[in-house]
This record gives structure tokens, sequence and C-alpha cells, in this order.
């Protein structure tokens, strides 16, 4: 019987962006909508995307994202909510593969929005007004 590989799947939103990340043995590489992260833009972006792997090296040693393979579905919202989304998806799944409480609390400490989806929307639009809170302007004169 062949023998099973462990795949640790995370899910993360960010507006309306939704990341869905997959982590398993591998070669080290880092695909984003099964483009290589080398190739996302604009780069303050990819920087965005680059920050638990930077935590993580500093926590569990400079080999230990190498021989991962890391794919990333991100469909929704603009360039940096698909950005963070990933990021926040990405750092899920590495704290789920490593079983490390020290990598948790490194990512909290750092940003809690590396573990913890961001639930802030949009208000809605009000009816009979320009806006969720914009009223009428009142003139005196």
């Amino acid at each position: 019987m062949a023998k099973k590989t462990k795949v640790v799947m995370t899910k993360a939103k960010r507006k309306t962006a939704i990341a869905r990340a997959r982590i398993k043995k591998g070669s080290g590489s880092v695909r984003i909508n099964s483009k290589p992260l080398d190739a996302f833009t604009p780069d303050a972006a990819r920087r965005e995307i680059l920050v638990p792997f930077i935590l993580a090296e500093s926590v569990m040693g400079a080999k230990f994202a190498d021989g991962l393979d890391i794919d990333v579905n991100v469909n929704g919202g603009g360039y940096m909510s698909r950005a963070e989304a990933s990021k926040t998806a990405i750092a899920k799944a590495l704290v789920d593969w490593s079983n490390s409480e020290d990598l948790k609390e490194m990512f909290l400490e750092y940003d809690r929005l590396l573990l913890v989806d961001d639930v802030r929307r949009k208000e809605s639009k009000k009816p009979l007004r320009s806006g969720a809170r914009a009223r009428w302007q009142k003139s005196y004169r």
C-alpha cells in the first residue's frame, strides 16, 4: 500500500479576498494561483507574502520551509488584500504543519492578523442616503 503524504490545508479572508493554501513535503516551491511567487506583482505585495517565511526561519531554522511545497489559490479583492489573505493562509499552514507553539506565539506577537482572519467588512449603503453614514447637509441660510 502506498504511503500517504501529510497535507495541510488552510483558508484565510481579507476584505473580499479568499485564499486557500495547501502545504506538503516537496522541493520548496511557493506558487500563487499556479504561478511562482517571484512572478507575483507588485513587489510590495510579494514582500507582504514573504513575512511568514522570514519569521518562521528565525524560530524554526533556515532550512524549515526549504522542503515544503506551498500552493495558494486566491481570488476576489484587490492585489493587496489578495496578498494579505495569502500571507494569513500561509502562516496558518506553517503553524499547522509544524505543530510549534513557539512559531504560533511569534506570529501572534508580531501581528495577530497572521493567524486570525480580518473580519471587517464594508458597511452597506442605506436607502435615501448617499452612503452608509452620510446624511443631507442642513442649511440655515
